[in-house]
């Protein structure tokens, strides 16, 4: 008795020195590159865009309608809903890695031995019966202790895991609401240009008839007619390209949000929409706790240093203590006679690896490296997301100053037509001076359009970059 208790307080004590060590270091953040602040930006406001949630970024009700189906369906955001699904399963079972495995079981055999065999003799002898039954009931219960705390370094690996597929799928949805948004704007433009288009159109078709009144007048020749009739159809060539862009792009949107290929029903315009005026980023630092895919590649860091701790505490001893108890018999009859079927048997052994010492020795280098490689990725998309943003910020101050020259540019050109439709029709000027001056007013507008739809285009972009649509 007192030999046993000795055994149960020296397997107790040990597990105890033992557990209260652990492999691994814990978690630190390293040194990210990160300006002070942003550059293109006159003062350090801790304040983000990258803080609202994207209903209030995008008041438009029709693309806050194309943002709410394609949150709710669209595959890409599914997919990573289904990963986050499986990633909380493993969590669960980490949190039970802790506690001791138990197993029930129930086993019958019956052995009839040859009789010229010496099991076949012993029984016959020993029993007085031909044959051999054996009947157990029994629980098996098997305790790894958490030496050098390789088990928590897995349960901590588990919850990193998971976290990273949460942050992944609120990186999925950052992207898709930035990408329904692009595609909704680039939708208006190509709208807009469409109506510049017809609009041209009808303007060259009346600088048609004319010509060919002059003509009839004899104040012009058939080249005059050819070049405003080519000026026309190069006019009009563009119209069923722009349809067949808006097509393509409403079906890119219907795709986005989940739906079957279609017309997309709103009635807002380029010129009608809004955006935040005051574009304020916050500070640099705050990318590491706002953009999700930033906070993915943390997780995956932390799980790496994490895993690091559990190879090496596979190079070191580990602590089980086993216990089993139950029923048995040799016959049937009396399986179940209580207290004489009882059995109980504990146990307690320590395991230290030396053949496969090597190949524990490999897992943990190959963990380490893992671990550095996963330091190097995240002071990656730390440093992309910087460059995103100032990109952002770049565009969206050198396209308001596009913008501007354009709008001049526009009105002086639209001018320009009524001067040199006048001056035609006076015989001043002659047809080339106004199909020139109708070619550039088109292009004009055209590229207005295009520089609008870009301008908005890098506020959504300078929005994402902060970490904005996934609220």
């Amino acid at each position: 008795m007192k030999t046993n208790n000795f055994l149960t307080y020296t397997i107790l004590f040990t597990s105890l020195v033992i557990a209260s060590c652990k492999v691994g270091k814990n978690y630190q953040r390293p040194d990210a590159p990160l300006p002070a602040q942003f550059n293109n930006v006159s003062y350090a406001d801790t304040s983000s865009i990258g803080d609202l949630e994207w209903r209030q970024f995008f008041t438009d009700a029709t693309l806050q309608s194309l943002i709410d189906k394609g949150i709710q369906y669209n595959y890409d955001l599914q997919i990573a809903l289904k990963r986050i699904d499986a990633a909380n399963e493993r969590v669960k079972q980490a949190k039970l890695i802790l506690l001791p495995d138990l197993n029930l079981q129930v086993a019958g055999q019956y052995n009839r031995p040859s009789k010229n065999s010496l099991n076949g003799l012993s029984a016959n002898g020993f029993l007085g019966s031909s044959h051999i039954e054996d009947y157990n009931a029994n629980l098996n219960l098997s305790w790894e202790i958490d030496t050098w705390g390789k088990l928590r370094r897995q349960k901590e690996a588990a919850l990193a895991q998971y976290l990273q597929t949460y942050e992944a799928k609120k990186a999925v949805q950052t992207r898709l609401v930035s990408d329904i948004a692009q595609g909704y704007y680039n939708l208006l433009m190509l709208e807009k240009q469409l109506s510049i288009s017809k609009r041209n159109l009808e303007l060259s078709d009346s600088t048609l008839r004319l010509t060919r009144l002059l003509k009839t007048a004899g104040e012009v020749t058939l080249l005059a007619v050819q070049q405003a009739d080519a000026q026309r159809q190069t006019t009009a060539l563009l119209i069923p390209q722009l349809e067949q862009n808006i097509a393509i792009q409403q079906n890119a949107l219907q795709i986005l949000t989940g739906q079957l290929p279609g017309e997309i029903a709103h009635t807002s315009t380029l010129d009608a929409l809004q955006l935040p005026s005051q574009l304020s980023t916050g500070l640099p630092a705050g990318l590491l706790a706002r953009r999700p895919d930033v906070r993915s590649t943390e997780m995956a860091l932390v799980a790496a240093n994490a895993q690091v701790g559990v190879a090496q505490g596979n190079m070191y001893p580990s602590l089980v203590i086993s216990a089993n108890g139950g029923l048995e018999s040799l016959k049937a009859s009396t399986w179940f006679n209580v207290p004489a079927s009882l059995f109980g048997i504990v146990n307690g052994s320590i395991l230290q690896p030396l053949i496969n010492r090597r190949r524990y020795k490999t897992e943990f280098e190959v963990a380490k490296v893992n671990r550095e490689t996963a330091v190097l990725q995240f002071r990656q998309s730390v440093l992309n997301a910087t460059g995103e943003v100032s990109n952002a910020l770049i565009q969206n101050q050198k396209l308001d100053q596009q913008r501007l020259l354009a709008v001049n540019q526009v009105d002086t050109l639209k001018q320009a037509v009524k001067n040199a439709q006048l001056l035609f029709k006076s015989d001043m000027a002659n047809y080339l001076e106004v199909i020139t001056a109708q070619t550039n007013a088109l292009q004009a507008e055209l590229n207005l359009a295009a520089i609008k739809r870009n301008e908005m285009g890098s506020v959504i972009e300078l929005y994402r970059s902060l970490g904005g649509g996934w609220k």
